[in-house]
């Protein structure tokens, strides 16, 4: 666990802890819900301070990327740039270039703008969005390594998917995430729609997001695999203000 903390986070650890990478892709959820939980907390600082909404949930979603040191906006950006190339024998090459193209500069504004703007309009149960769409996002990366081909052996990405344990690592992640969907309709009852929208609506987003990249490529790398963490979770964002708005 602490391995997969050092790896997805910018939270720093002892040396002493040791690290093992195999196998991390396991703990992705659980990942996302202490990324989330420490969203939560600074989130209720602000709001204890007198911040006001737009500007909290700018700071909000800055501190998000600053958490994992822009891992997975890295591969969103990397992926739209290769998604934008009309040849798809080309797509790989240009997701390896690490210079930033215009298309993958619209890609990051635009999921900014979106986690930032859907965070605005969400007002009761900030926690719960917050968590869950970490949460969620990490889930359908699982999914994504479990069930998908590999594009480039020797790629970034290409460590995490021999480790992974079908339908363990799958079935684990699930149950962390649909357990926290259960807990607003625990702590009151005629929140049962909030909570099936969770439920139902976050597993829905992380499956669709992962199945688009692979259909968009013929598989994943590990640029996609950080889209679709960023991508579901700003349609999960966007899609709660629905519900509590």
């Amino acid at each position: 666990m602490s391995s997969a903390v050092t790896f997805y986070t910018c939270i720093p650890l002892p040396a002493s802890w040791g690290m093992e990478f195999r196998g991390i892709a396991r703990w992705a959820p659980m990942i996302g819900l202490l990324i989330g939980g420490i969203l939560v907390i600074l989130d209720t600082l602000l709001q204890q301070l007198g911040m006001p909404v737009f500007t909290r949930s700018a700071v909000v979603v800055v501190s998000w990327l600053a958490l994992t040191g822009g891992l997975h906006l890295d591969g969103v950006i990397d992926t739209a740039d290769g998604l934008a190339v009309p040849d798809p024998q080309r797509r790989l090459d240009v997701m390896a270039d690490s210079a930033t193209g215009a298309f993958g500069a619209m890609a990051a504004c635009t999921l900014l703008l979106l986690k930032t703007a859907a965070l605005t309009d969400i007002g009761a149960y900030r926690w719960a969005a917050l968590m869950g769409a970490a949460a969620w996002g990490r889930w359908g990366q699982v999914v994504a390594i479990a069930f998908y081909p590999y594009l480039r052996p020797t790629g970034k990405g290409a460590f995490h998917k021999p480790w992974i344990r079908i339908p363990q690592d799958i079935l684990l992640g699930l149950f962390v995430v649909l357990s926290l969907s259960i807990v607003p309709v625990l702590l009151d009852p005629t929140n049962a729609w909030f909570s099936l929208t969770m439920a139902i609506g976050g597993c829905a987003i992380a499956l669709l997001t992962g199945g688009w990249f692979h259909r968009q490529l013929g598989g994943h790398t590990g640029d996609t695999y950080g889209a679709v963490v960023e991508w579901t979770e700003a349609l999960f964002l966007c899609l709660l203000t629905l519900i509590l708005n």
